[in-house]
Parts: structure tokens; C-alpha cells; sequence
């Protein structure tokens, strides 16, 4: 471990970060890592609120079409031929249009109604206390020899809650290896690994596919505006994703990590398991998700069945996929309104909608960073900037010869490099899917890859930048074993998963591109 000791006032860092970092300047340096971390904490703390970067991009745009329709820049469209110029926005047509589009940019903006509705579900489920006891439940019910293996794949499963994985399940991890007579740090870190660094992989489609998928559907669209996206694009890579996570993660915690850590020496207590009326209501709230399953087997699988595409009977150009994000709101509400009656949480009416209710209110940040990130894409699409850069970019790869999968190794890591600075992915990818979706696409590639690509890079280093938002509590979560643990600690302790997924995901990227595997349902290696 890394011990901290106090520093002189003028050489304190600012914020709780800083402060649990502080130790006194002695002879010797401190380590590499920490002062790197310094770095990068300065400069992530120099960055604005994400709203108000998507405005500063924003007047960026602005500027930047003025200047560039100026220079007279011109590209040909290698789809259709035409010729493509950028639009002034800073003309008496584009403040028209600026003035005029602000609200249907941010109503028409695709994450926002698909991750409204998919949290009405989802506030169900959390609401009565279904996810939580799930979580639980897999952990505890696991036998001895595959903790490890249950606490990470516990992990990844709870991106199907939003950040129900950082609250709940982190400290249930560390509970659960104290309960073994496990280092409970150990276990704080496999689970760590599965919620944090498990980003890009899951077993079903959790509340971010449909996020990311809507702002990769908003950035194809300005090469292709007839092209949809469903959030199950990447499903079929994160699925084998989601075990090899779980396998990589077991073989570090348990090779690496937990040698490290060495004995616990501190008191070790036990932890709440699943009482009886928990036990039935999961019983009843699987028979609600068996026979929700079923029905929606009936409604797709046979071929004149009600969600298929009337006319060519395909499943994957069908009204379910089309809707797939109203599935999902089904999905979640349905067990999670038959284990709250089970119960006793959800008792009437009422209580189901105060459960939505709060699961709305924690919108309430991200309706605000859409508005202005809607505006920053819609403007970057009108300009015709985006196409420009895509086409320019193209031809320059195309011309050095960089395609293939050195170029998506490289994109993956730009990705992990861009997330030690920005953690919100959804704003990163606000901002570089209109510049590498478009690009890409160019180049033969599915947006699906590309996303995929990214969700590997802004996996892998989530679990050593101190820009991700639940770090500091991971952290506090840390200090109930070890009161010196600090930044240090966790990086020390988190390396060398971000290091082993890292090239393990490179190698399952490279593997899938090489067999030319589709990504997802509708999505293909590449394009037509």
C-alpha cells in the first residue's frame, strides 16, 4: 500500500482527490504513477461541466463553418458524387436556423426518449428492490471456488441498473471476500472490474447500449439518413465480451491482485444475504421473466408473427426491433412490479409510480447535458463539417494505407487515452461519433464496429482515471478496510486489469475482424 502523510498547504492539491492524496515532499520522489495521476487530475479538473463544453463545442462549430466555408473547401461524397461544401452558420440562414431548431434539436435528440423510457422500467426494478437482491443473490448463492468468477460477472450484469453497480455491488464485493475469509480489498477490486472496466461487455442489454446506440445512429446519418440503429448492435460481441471479462478478471484477482494485497489484518464482518420473502419474490419475479420471455417468443418467432415486418416477415428489419427499447422497458417492469407486490414494496398504484418518479429524478443532470449536446450535433451535422472531416480523413487513411485492424486498435487506443481526461462516456461519444462513425463508414466499416471499439478503449481505463465520476467513492468505499488507501491504492491495485483486458480485448477485436463476424443484430463486420 501507498502511505499518505500531510503536505504543506502550498503544495496541497484541490478537492477531495487531492486531499486523499496529500503526503509530505521528502527526499525521496513519489512513485511515477502518482505524480502522473497529479497530471492528469489538474488537467481533468480544468475542464468545464460537460454541458457547458458541448456549448463551448457548440460556438465552436459556429466559428469553425464560417472560416472553413470561407476557404472555399470542397469534397466529393464517394456515395452519391455530390459535391459537399461546408454551410455557414454564422450567415442570416443560420442563426434562422440556430433560433428556430433549438427545441425539436433537443425533442428529436435519439438517446433522450430511449433513456427515458428505458428507465421507467428500470426505476421499477431498482424501486422494488429486485436488483438489489439479484445482485445479491447470484454473489452469496455461488459455491467457494467461483466467488471470484460470480462477483465479476455480478459486475458486468449490473449495467443492466445504470450505476446501481457502484453503490451496491463494489461494496457487497469487498463484504462478500470478507465473508470468505478473502482479503476484502480483493474483492472490492473484482468488482470493480466487472461494473467499471466490464463497460463494454454485458449478458443482456443494459440501459447505456441504448445511449451510445442512439448517438451512433445521429452521427451515420450524415452519410447515411436512412440508416437505424438498434441498442442490440453490439450484443453478440459483448456477450463474448462478458465472459471473457469474467474470465480475465477471476485470473488477475486471484494471480495478481490478491498475492499482492497479502493477509487481511483488520476485523472482518459479515453481510445482509437474501432473506426469506427476498428468496420468494425472486422466485416470482423469474416466473415473470420466463412467461415475459415466452410472449415475446411468440411475437417474433413465427414467421407471420405480430412483430415481425408485415411485408418481408424479417425479424431483423422488424416492428421489434424498431421498438426494442419498449422490450426492454418491459422487461425490467414487469418482474420488478411482481417481486415488489411479492414483497411487500410495491403496495398499491402509488408506490409503482413513486418508484418511476425517482428513477426520473436522476435524469434530471442528463436531460440538461442533452439539451446542449443535441445542439452541438445538429449543428456539426447541418454544417456539413462532420461529412468534410469524414471524407478527408478517409482519403488520408485510404492514401497512408492505415485501415484494417491497426486502424481500429488504434482508435481503441485513442479511446482509452481520451477517457483518462472526460469519464462521462455518452459525452465522449457525443463528441467523437460524428467525427469516427462517418469516417469510418467511409472506409467499409459498420457503425456497430466502430462503437464497439471505442466501448473497448473507454472500458479498459475506467478503473485507473480519476475523471470517473464514482471514483472517489470507490475510494471512500477502500478506506473502510484501509484508512491510508488513497488514489495510489486503487491505481496500484486496478493496473494490471486495465493492462490484462487491455490486450485481451485487442486480441478478441483483432479474432472478430479477422473471421468477419457480425457485431450485432442488423450489424455486420461491414457495410454493403
Amino acid at each position: 500500500m501507498i502511505k499518505n502523510e500531510p503536505v504543506p498547504e502550498n503544495q496541497k492539491s484541490k478537492g477531495l482527490l487531492g486531499r486523499i492524496i496529500r503526503r509530505k515532499k521528502g527526499p525521496n520522489k513519489r512513485p511515477f504513477t502518482l505524480r502522473a495521476l497529479d497530471g492528469i487530475e489538474i488537467i481533468g479538473n480544468k475542464l468545464p461541466h460537460p454541458a457547458t463544453l458541448f456549448a463551448i463545442l457548440a460556438v465552436a462549430t459556429l466559428i469553425l463553418s464560417y472560416i472553413i466555408q470561407r476557404s472555399g473547401l470542397v469534397a466529393i461524397h464517394p456515395g452519391t458524387g455530390a459535391k459537399i461544401t461546408v454551410i455557414n452558420l454564422l450567415s442570416a440562414d443560420g442563426f434562422r436556423f440556430i433560433f428556430s431548431s433549438a427545441t425539436d434539436n433537443f425533442v428529436n435528440f435519439p438517446p433522450l426518449g430511449i433513456v427515458i423510457v428505458a428507465m421507467i422500467g428500470v426505476g421499477v426494478a431498482e424501486g422494488s428492490g429486485l436488483i438489489s437482491a439479484l445482485l445479491r443473490h447470484m454473489v452469496t448463492a455461488a459455491p467457494k471456488r467461483f466467488v471470484t468468477a460470480s462477483v465479476v460477472a455480478a459486475g458486468i450484469l449490473s449495467h443492466l441498473a445504470s450505476s446501481a453497480g457502484y453503490v451496491i455491488l463494489i461494496p457487497l464485493g469487498a463484504l462478500v471476500f470478507a465473508a470468505f475469509k478473502r482479503h476484502p480489498l480483493a474483492g472490492l477490486a473484482a468488482a470493480f472490474c466487472g461494473v467499471s472496466a466490464g463497460f463494454g461487455a454485458n449478458f443482456l442489454i443494459g440501459t447505456v447500449d441504448p445511449i451510445l446506440a442512439g448517438l451512433s445512429e445521429s452521427a451515420a446519418n450524415i452519410i447515411d439518413p436512412a440508416m437505424k440503429l438498434s441498442p442490440a448492435i453490439n450484443i453478440y460481441f459483448m456477450i463474448t465480451s462478458a465472459f471473457m471479462v469474467t474470465i480475465v478478471g477471476t485470473w488477475v484477482t486471484e494471480k495478481f491482485v490478491e498475492p499482492r494485497l497479502g493477509e487481511y489484518k483488520g476485523i472482518l464482518e459479515d453481510f445482509d444475504k437474501i432473506e426469506p420473502k427476498e428468496r420468494v419474490g425472486l422466485i416470482w419475479a423469474g416466473v415473470a421473466i420466463l412467461i415475459t420471455i415466452a410472449i415475446f417468443l411468440l411475437l417474433t418467432l413465427p414467421h407471420n408473427a405480430i412483430l415481425r415486418d408485415p411485408v418481408t416477415h424479417s425479424l431483423i428489419t422488424s416492428p421489434f426491433m424498431s421498438g426494442l427499447i419498449t422490450a426492454i422497458l418491459i422487461f425490467f417492469f414487469i418482474p420488478g412490479l411482481v417481486y415488489g407486490i411479492a414483497v411487500g414494496t410495491i403496495k398499491n398504484d402509488k408506490d409503482m409510480v413513486k418508484h418511476m418518479n425517482n428513477s426520473m429524478k436522476g435524469l434530471s443532470g442528463y436531460i440538461v447535458l442533452v439539451f446542449f449536446a443535441a445542439q452541438f450535433v445538429y449543428y456539426f451535422k447541418k454544417s456539413n463539417i462532420g461529412v468534410m472531416l469524414a471524407i478527408k480523413g478517409a482519403e488520408m487513411l485510404k492514401s497512408i494505407g492505415f485501415t484494417g485492424i491497426g486502424l481500429l486498435i488504434a482508435f481503441v487506443v485513442v479511446s482509452a487515452f481520451i477517457n483518462l481526461f472526460m469519464g462521462s462516456a455518452s459525452a465522449k461519444w457525443a463528441i467523437m461519433a460524428p467525427i469516427f462513425v462517418p469516417m469510418f463508414m467511409l472506409l467499409g466499416y459498420h457503425p456497430a464496429l466502430t462503437q464497439v471499439a471505442f466501448r473497448i478503449g473507454d472500458s479498459v481505463t475506467n478503473v485507473i482515471t480519476p475523471m470517473m465520476s464514482y471514483f472517489a467513492l470507490i475510494v471512500a468505499f477502500a478506506q473502510k478496510y484501509d484508512e491510508k488507501a488513497g488514489i495510489g491504492t486503487i491505481v496500484a491495485t486496478m493496473l494490471p486489469y486495465t493492462m490484462s483486458l487491455s490486450i485481451a480485448w485487442i486480441i478478441l477485436l483483432a479474432i472478430w475482424m479477422l473471421l468477419g463476424l457480425p457485431i450485432g443484430v442488423g450489424a455486420p463486420m461491414y457495410l454493403p
